[in-house]
């Protein structure tokens, strides 16, 4: 939720000695002040929660657009008998884009797909590579496309304009403060809404259409993020795992907790290297050596590579990574959507044996959950009816955005002549509070501004800013007032 939770009062901002200094507890204490907090953080950050939900909505949208905008490139013309050997199908890539050189090679995930060969090449941008989408039936190159990962060039320039309007490193601060401060206005509009009174139980969930002007739009505000706020935190969180401040503690936290994301050991032994076993160097029982091992340059092809993998247990929608200097070929699983398949094998290239393996079962937890959270941010883990929650939070929060300045518009003292906006509640709602509520209250804002500092720097640009008007009006007040 964001923006102006709903306060009838009508009063001017009070200076903070107009506060009474009587302190009460419960939520009668700490209702103003969430009211302040909410009312400030939607005013100033709901712009670009806006942002980030419409650029989020084209995103969620993207997946869908991609397989109509380059259907060519993603599909075969006609289902063939049988699939060529990977091999075959790598070397019309190359015949096709002789300058670059293949890290990679996506295997077609059905019967519909073209097989993917990924190349580096000169004159990418980092972070790019070039995508060579061949016919696994025919051999047919269908088409070439720069790519970011998995995104093709659609899909990819709308990712890099959800997360920074296109406008690089600094601009990925606007979603980073987006994402820190969505679950607070979300879980504080939460606590708002829920603790209303209201005549029927039934207001609390669906907008009240009897209700007319401001308090019609607070119905509206109220009820849908009601609906949204579960899903609004997720994003929140998720988004926050791979920012640039919040994210590195994130990623600190969960490591030292023991749950970073595990990856299978591609690298080969000295023995490896030749091919050889814990036998190298015996000799047969009759007194016969062994026969040498194979040439460190041994390599028995992505084909054989590929088959030792499934037999391994490595199915669905692989992924193959052609082996580097001292490391051998790595078959993972990436098939995101329920249930998930994320096996991961090492292969020797010298004799094709599985060297390591790693089973998604044996991630820690808290893997699994960034796994699955992130999974779920953008919109794989459920398929298209996660593209279509997604897409129908992101207009949500649109809404709810334009609700809340709603509100503060027809909050409005209408008696002054001059143009003017809803007031905030009355400074000092923090003297109010108990020290029991008081000093823990301040303690756990301190931690969670530190822990993600774009929240914690805002929280404290606001504070000053609030101090310095409420300063200029108590000046004003005085000069105004008659002299005694």
């Amino acid at each position: 939720m964001s923006l102006d939770e709903v306060q009838d009062v009508r009063t001017p901002d009070a200076a903070p000695s107009d506060i009474p200094k009587s302190r009460v507890g419960g939520w009668a204490a700490l209702r103003p002040l969430l009211l302040r907090t909410h009312f400030y953080a939607g005013l100033l950050i709901a712009p670009l929660l806006f942002l980030a939900a419409a650029t989020g909505l084209l995103y969620a949208a993207s997946w869908q657009a991609e397989k109509i905008v380059y259907a060519d490139e993603l599909t075969v013309a006609r289902v063939g008998e049988s699939v060529l050997p990977l091999s075959a199908q790598v070397a019309a890539a190359r015949g096709a884009a002789p300058e670059g050189s293949v890290v990679s090679v996506w295997p077609a995930p059905d019967a519909e797909s073209t097989t993917r060969v990924i190349m580096e090449s000169e004159g990418l941008a980092e972070g790019r590579t070039l995508t060579v989408f061949v016919d696994p039936y025919t051999a047919e190159v269908r088409g070439q496309l720069e790519t970011a990962g998995d995104a093709l060039p659609l899909r990819a320039w709308l990712s890099e304009f959800h997360s920074s309007l296109q406008l690089g490193e600094f601009g990925r601060n606007y979603s980073e403060l987006a994402a820190s401060w969505m679950w607070v206005v979300a879980l504080g509009g939460l606590a708002l809404w829920i603790g209303r009174r209201r005549k029927r139980r039934a207001q609390l969930v669906l907008p009240d259409r009897k209700a007319t002007g401001r308090r019609r739009t607070l119905s509206w505000h109220g009820a849908v993020g009601l609906w949204a706020v579960t899903g609004l935190v997720v994003l929140s969180a998720t988004g926050l795992t791979w920012s640039k401040y919040a994210g590195e503690n994130i990623g600190q936290l969960q490591d030292s907790l023991g749950g970073a994301t595990p990856a299978v050991s591609a690298k080969l032994t000295a023995g490896a290297d030749s091919g050889s076993d814990e036998h190298a160097g015996h000799t047969m029982p009759d007194g016969m050596p062994m026969a040498p091992p194979p040439p460190p340059t041994a390599d028995v092809g992505l084909d054989q590579a590929v088959a030792a993998a499934r037999e391994a247990g490595v199915t669905e929608s692989i992924r193959v990574t052609l082996p580097a200097k001292g490391k051998g070929y790595v078959v993972k699983e990436q098939d995101k959507q329920v249930p998930v398949h994320f096996d991961a094998v090492a292969v020797d290239p010298a004799d094709g044996r599985v060297i390591d393996e790693l089973r998604f079962a044996d991630y820690p937890l808290l893997a699994k959950m960034t796994r699955f959270g992130i999974d779920l941010h953008m919109g794989q883990t459920f398929g298209l009816a996660n593209q279509i929650a997604l897409a129908a939070l992101a207009v949500a929060v649109m809404f709810l955005v334009f609700w809340g300045y709603r509100m503060w518009w027809l909050r409005r003292p209408t008696k002054d002549r001059k143009l003017s906006v809803g007031r905030a509640q009355p400074r000092g709602a923090w003297r109010k509070l108990p020290v029991t509520t008081l000093l823990p209250l301040v303690a756990v804002t301190a931690v969670v501004g530190w822990f993600i500092p774009l929240l914690g720097i805002s929280l404290v640009a606001f504070l000053v800013v609030d101090v310095l008007l409420g300063f200029v009006a108590g000046r004003r007040a005085k000069a105004a007032a008659p002299a005694a």
